[in-house]
């Protein structure tokens, strides 16, 4: 069984990535990482993310509005991302969600373009992808608002919650992803928790160039190393790189939809 992966949060439309973008692909490719999603906060990037997606066969893209960027985003810029959500290569919405951990957005327009991006996502069938940092409780109260319009669909990038919330989530219909770092030293309670997570409801990313996962911590972070993100779940899985990797890779291909792509 060969080990076939998905980094299913980067940003590869990074200034760090600039000079060698080509090679970060390739090296990826060669260590078993068939295709990476590469996601926008500004409409910036996301337009960005769209053109990296259109120049290599294995990137798709995701667009949307961060939540840390939502005071500066222009009055056009929230329609510009749904026209460009229309795009064969972009598969999601996204990253939205909560931040308390900057300063730099007020809480109530980060809860409004979340929103937007939630009910954006049921109308165009695109799943969304969370990102929250220190607003738990705050993220899953707009959760479990759209929930009642039914099942959701999304998932939490790198997560950090705690099991309660993982539950609550996969309850709601929504995958769990991982990063890089689950693989530190430090996080035995998060590791923990990614105990809890079912199979089938688990993927991994390397939100790369960010969070080098162990043993490559401090070091500019890149696609090919979701493999040891992915190799920490399945030792706490209990099960085998090649099991773990195939389920995660037919999670995100369920979750993006990526076989449907034209």
């Amino acid at each position: 069984m060969t080990t076939v992966l998905i980094d299913t949060h980067c940003h590869l439309d990074a200034e760090a990535f600039r000079q060698d973008l080509d090679d970060v692909i390739q090296r990826a490719l060669d260590s078993g990482v068939k295709r990476m999603v590469t996601i926008g906060i500004t409409l910036q990037t996301s337009q960005a993310a769209v053109v990296v997606a259109n120049r290599y066969d294995c990137v798709s893209a995701v667009v949307g509005i961060q939540p840390n960027y939502v005071q500066e985003a222009g009055p056009d810029d929230w329609q510009q991302i749904k026209e460009l959500s229309t795009h064969p290569q972009v598969v999601g919405v996204g990253e939205t969600g909560l931040d308390k951990y900057w300063d730099f957005a007020p809480l109530e327009i980060q809860r409004e373009y979340f929103q937007r991006h939630l009910s954006f996502s049921r109308l165009s069938k695109k799943p969304f992808v969370v990102h929250c940092r220190e607003a738990e409780s705050e993220v899953l109260e707009e959760l479990r608002k759209d929930f009642q319009n039914g099942p959701l669909n999304g998932l939490m990038h790198s997560f950090c919650g705690d099991a309660a919330m993982a539950e609550e989530c996969v309850a709601m219909g929504m995958h769990i992803s991982f990063a890089g770092m689950l693989t530190f030293r430090k996080s035995s309670e998060l590791r923990e928790v990614a105990g809890t997570v079912p199979l089938d409801r688990l993927l991994v990313e390397t939100d790369s160039p960010y969070l080098a996962p162990h043993p490559n911590r401090g070091k500019r972070n890149e696609p090919a190393w979701v493999q040891h993100t992915a190799a920490c779940l399945a030792e706490i899985h209990e099960i085998s790189l090649e099991e773990l990797a195939a389920a995660t890779t037919v999670n995100a291909e369920r979750v993006f939809q990526f076989n449907s792509q034209t």
